[in-house]
């Protein structure tokens, strides 16, 4: 049987340390995900659920997006992936009797484990305006009081609705719909702050904002760098794949400000040599760089590159630069012109080492450059990874077997949601084609990503915020600032399997909306009566497509999907079950386009604003349901997901025959031009070399730059535990890692507890500061001037307005921070 759930939240001044780990996985990290496991599940329902975890006829993993090779093991799943579906599929719930003990103050003072920790939620809840305690609500008053407040809306565009990566292919394209059908693009999502950048880059360089490579291709590579990531904790079963290419010959480098124990050695503990003989050694180089200094080290490698090119020949892939690029001279010459000293600087790294490093690339026939937030999450952060793709073109490693670019997504279906359509600025193709299919004109002006989102609500611009998954308050950026925001809403709607602190941080008006998870099962009953299991699909890293199918009996016999709960929204706003009419002008119905500024003098120009500037009369501008909404059976898709998929089918490209596809346990891949057919689909036709100036954090006198992370007892938000074992932090999670010779010079000491102080110069010049409080100084081998911290708990710290250039993400990896003493 489960434990209970726990009655108190994490005691930070029981926190221990000890040495940190140089090995990952083995046998610890199985018993470990055991103990979780049967926490939260028992015995009999962990064996029975973790031996379906991303098996052909099972469920995809909650957690990650590393894909799965066509052989599965018999136990398909990594100690965080155990912890991920043990979280769903536990015992432990939250029911109506709970909220009716707590109120939302007291809540709201609980730390962001003990929420996660009460249990799955059961039923639909609301908090009435000025009320301390959530009630239940029925699911036909719940999404009848959302359309509602939709139709009530003086513009569409005073609606912001986030998705998470837990979303399904269905779930996720559904969505979407009801949005463009409300009539704006205003689709924020957690691809904004995690690999927008990587989007980014990869789209103006590649044409496709997506890897390149296969997990074969990670399999066969001659040389993998991995940079700014962390597999061990974030992506376990990478490991596995990194051994594999070891076995064929791999060398790997790892390129991080933190030794991490996954990239120095793994015990593979599904293998007798993980077991028994220490398992394999992982990185053949550990670049410790400094924060920020990615973008230095691989203008470095090119210049290394054309240098001996120049000397020597024989380095560069001339035929295919010749054929399938544009931009090589001026960036040859750029790179002629960069400094060692400057790039030495940047890096904190000996030109020796970069050269020695470069040297591999050079006489590597395959290379594959992988990357995470390490890389993403800075000001400079597209033009370093412009830089990765550089490096790649010289010698044609672009299309070819063994090499490519492979961005390590984090969510497991994040980079299907993007897929289906889930973006704040869509491509003309995919809207002509939505618009072809539901007959109906989307919008086409581009929406709000995440940081415009918190801006607008801030603001007053928008009015409803609905979320469909994920824990917006603690993964968003400048914590006080998201908090106000959602406390500026009308209504805040949550889409959620358990609680978190998105639940107690709300609207004037909330709504709370269980929903239906991975691991549970999904069965329909349709206008014959007959009740049917569905299933969903979902994309992995490298634009796999594949079923998922939940068998657990569902926490609660009237959860719905969140198939179901968009499918019932779309009936009421689009349906014959419509309700109401909202107030809109002629000009101002879903779909039709009008210039918006999205800006902060925006708040003045809302429809109702110009109709009273007019002398119009709200009565006088009422107009009935308008025409201009998709066309659909919005019935028949709750309960036959099958006809979502013939629709997906019919609108993005690749998912011809979906059905057939990914029909007993079958995955397909994707369309990817570069990988396919060495094809661009870019402003020149090919791949670009991109000229791009040298950028690093300035490290000022008396600070350090802070990079948040996670601790291995945690996935994005979810903090499943109080330790991270790797890093030798036991019991706790408010600790500041600071190389020991920084502590000195800056006048603290080993254990000391401090406040941390962000500073950021906003564009205007002045200077604004943000506090965390009472962290624990921990030494730790980081390069000098460089710290890290757990978030959520530095995201507070993260200044709304600083993000990267070009992808707006927030910049999490640089933060300048200065340590102050407890009074």
């Amino acid at each position: 049987m489960a434990t209970k759930a726990p009655k108190t939240d994490i005691d930070e001044s029981k926190v221990a340390v000890s040495g940190r780990k140089k090995v990952a996985v083995g046998v610890p990290a199985v018993l470990h995900a055991l103990e979780i496991s049967y926490e939260q599940m028992g015995v009999k329902r962990s064996v029975e659920t973790l031996m379906r975890v991303n098996q052909k006829n099972g469920f995809d993993c909650p957690g990650c997006a590393w894909p799965e090779a066509d052989h599965r093991h018999i136990a398909e799943f990594c100690e965080n992936g155990a912890k991920a579906v043990a979280e769903e599929a536990t015992l432990r719930r939250v029911e109506p009797a709970f909220f009716a003990a707590h109120s939302i103050a007291e809540l709201e003072a609980h730390d962001d484990w003990w929420l996660g920790q009460q249990g799955r939620l059961t039923d639909p809840m609301i908090l009435d305006e000025g009320a301390t305690h959530y009630r239940p609500i029925s699911w036909d008053d719940a999404l009848h009081e959302i359309a509602t407040a939709l139709r009530d809306l003086d513009d569409p565009d005073e609606a912001v609705f986030y998705t998470s990566g837990r979303t399904s292919n269905e779930a996720a394209f559904l969505y979407q719909l009801l949005v463009r059908g409300l009539g704006t693009n205003n689709l924020p999502d957690c691809s904004n702050m995690c690999h927008e950048s990587s989007g980014s880059a990869l789209t103006e360089t590649l044409g496709i904002g997506k890897g390149t490579v296969s997990i074969d291709d990670v399999h066969n590579a001659d040389l993998l760098i991995v940079a700014g990531q962390n597999p061990g904790t974030n992506h376990p079963r990478m490991l596995s794949a990194l051994e594999k290419a070891k076995q064929n010959g791999a060398t790997i480098v790892a390129v991080n400000p933190l030794p991490e124990a996954g990239l120095l050695r793994f015990e593979n503990p599904q293998t007798p040599r993980g077991v028994i003989l220490g398992g394999t050694k992982m990185a053949d180089e550990f670049v410790q760089i400094r924060l920020g200094g990615d973008q230095a080290l691989f203008q470095a490698i090119g210049k290394h590159l054309l240098e001996v090119e120049e000397r020597d020949g024989g380095v560069l892939d001339h035929d295919f630069i010749a054929a399938h690029t544009s931009g090589f001279d001026d960036y040859r010459r750029a790179m002629a012109d960069a400094s060692w000293a400057e790039l030495v600087e940047a890096t904190g790294v000996a030109e020796g080492t970069m050269r020695r490093v470069a040297e591999l690339v050079r006489t590597s026939p395959s290379t594959i450059v992988c990357w995470a937030m390490g890389l993403t999450q800075h000001k400079h952060a597209v033009a370093t990874l412009r830089d990765v793709v550089n490096v790649l073109l010289l010698q044609g490693n672009i299309g070819r077997p063994g090499a490519g670019v492979c961005p390590v997504r984090g969510h497991s279906n994040v980079q299907g949601d993007r897929t289906m359509g889930i973006y704040e600025k869509p491509s003309e193709a995919f809207l002509a084609a939505l618009d072809e299919e539901f007959g109906f004109t989307a919008p086409r002006e581009h929406g709000f990503d995440t940081v415009q989102a918190i801006r607008a609500m801030r603001d007053g611009r928008a009015r409803v915020f609905m979320a469909m998954g994920g824990n917006f308050v603690s993964a968003t950026p400048d914590t006080a600032v998201t908090e106000a925001a959602l406390r500026n809403m009308d209504l805040t709607v949550q889409v959620s399997t358990k609680l978190n602190r998105s639940h107690v941080v709300t609207g004037r008006r909330a709504i709370i909306l269980p929903t239906l998870g991975r691991t549970d099962r999904d069965r329909r009953t349709g206008r014959d009566g007959v009740a049917r299991e569905q299933k969903i699909t979902v994309e992995d890293s490298m634009s796999a497509v594949h079923a998922s199918r939940g068998r657990l009996a569902p926490p609660s016999d009237d959860l719905l999907s969140e198939v179901a709960i968009i499918a019932r929204i779309c009936r009421l706003l689009f349906g014959d079950d419509a309700v109401g009419t909202r107030p809109v002008e002629a000009s101002d119905r879903p779909g039709t386009t009008h210039p918006v500024e999205h800006d902060l003098g925006q708040a003045e120009r809302s429809p109702a604003n110009e109709r009273a500037r007019a002398g119009i009369e709200d009565d006088d501008a009422r107009v009935q349901h308008p025409a201009n909404v998709p066309q659909a059976d919005w019935a028949a898709l709750e309960t036959d997901y099958t006809l979502i998929r013939k629709h997906i089918a019919n609108v993005v490209p690749g998912f011809d025959d979906f059905e057939k596809r990914v029909d007993k346990g079958r995955t397909f891949i994707l369309p990817n031009g570069p990988r396919d057919a060495r094809t661009f689909a870019t402003a020149t036709g090919k791949a670009m070399f991109t000229v791009n100036e040298l950028e690093f954090p300035r490290i000022p006198e008396g600070r350090v730059i802070l990079q948040t992370l996670r601790s291995h007892d945690q996935y994005n938000t979810t903090i499943y535990g109080k330790d991270d074992r790797y890093r030798g932090i036991h019991g706790g999670r408010r600790v500041v890692l600071v190389n020991a010779e920084d502590v000195a010079a800056l006048g603290f000491a080993d254990g000391e507890i401090v406040d941390l102080v962000s500073e950021w110069t906003t564009p205007s010049g002045e200077v604004e500061e943000r506090r965390a409080e009472e962290f624990r100084i921990v030494p730790y081998p980081t390069p000098r001037g460089n710290a890290a911290a757990y978030y959520p708990e530095t995201n507070v710290l993260v200044p709304l307005d600083s993000t990267a250039d070009v992808s707006g993400t927030p910049t999490s990896k640089s933060i300048v921070v200065r340590f102050e003493h407890r009074s």
